[in-house]
């Protein structure tokens, strides 16, 4: 379970798009104050990125919470649970965190625990429906609304190999070529249910402020939730916040950019060999 927590470190850390200049927590907090939706990134196992969510989350107050790590079939038991006052403990073994391969459940329970009386939503995608998605193609598997989040539509050219040569460097090189495109299609269907359940939490608060709590990768504008949410619910304000352990290269796929020192880690690529193809 640790090499698959260190391989999504790697993951989030690796997808780095353009960005705009590092600001402040207080500035993202102000900027966040007036949005419909804020898509929160992190790189998973930064505790620092933990904790400014958590510090931002119980700033705005929200009235949805949406987490990349929660399936939508445990929502229901979590908020009862929630509504009930129980503890981290009971949260956890709720979720089955410790078998999920999610970083430390300690991580986001504070989180949590700073919006209280938010809903929480879950947008973790079956493992099924995405193994589906690699070889079917997102938008089959999304269903009817596979449209609304531009699914049906090929990326461009360009854009397909861009995110294919993503896709090759957060795996460390060990994926066979072949492979890659429908990684590019699990990712779009991980991106569009999480802008699915963002609008979801938007309709069930009665148009209430969501935040969003996924990795980095997820709070890219280009290719992340906001572009999904963009084709789906253009009258939207969304803010996408990236927190990052090094300043990405470019300027301009990010509305935020928070940077926090790396924590020790297991290099996820050492030893790995590249694939014989």
């Amino acid at each position: 379970m640790q090499r698959r927590i260190t391989m999504m470190a790697a993951a989030c850390a690796l997808l780095l798009p353009a960005a705009a200049q590092s600001t402040s927590v207080t500035e993202v907090i102000a900027a966040a104050r007036g949005a419909d939706i804020i898509v929160l990134g992190e790189i998973h196992d930064n505790p620092t990125h933990h904790a400014t969510q958590a510090q931002i989350v119980a700033a705005l107050d929200p009235a949805a919470l949406v987490f990349e790590m929660i399936p939508q079939t445990a929502e229901d038991e979590i908020n009862a649970l929630r509504d009930a006052g129980a503890g981290r403990d009971a949260l956890a073994a709720a979720l089955d965190w410790q078998n999920s391969g999610w970083p430390d459940f300690a991580l986001y329970a504070p989180i949590l625990e700073a919006a209280p009386h938010a809903r929480v939503f879950g947008a973790e995608q079956p493992e099924a429906d995405v193994q589906r998605a690699m070889v079917e193609g997102a938008a089959g598997v999304f269903g009817p609304d596979a449209s609304a989040y531009g699914l049906d539509v090929p990326l461009p050219p360009a854009e397909q190999m861009a995110r294919e040569a993503l896709q090759a460097r957060v795996h460390c090189g060990t994926l066979p070529r072949q492979m890659l495109p429908g990684m590019v299609e699990a990712q779009r269907l991980r991106d569009a249910g999480l802008a699915d359940a963002a609008l979801w939490a938007r309709t069930m608060t009665g148009d209430g402020q969501v935040v969003v709590i996924a990795g980095s990768g997820h709070a890219d504008q280009a290719r992340g939730v906001p572009a999904a949410l963009a084709s789906a619910a253009p009258e939207l304000k969304v803010l996408s916040v990236g927190q990052f352990e090094a300043p990405p290269d470019d300027p301009g796929d990010y509305d935020q950019i928070l940077l926090a020192p790396a924590p020790a880690r297991v290099d996820p690529c050492a030893g790995v060999a590249a694939p014989s193809d």
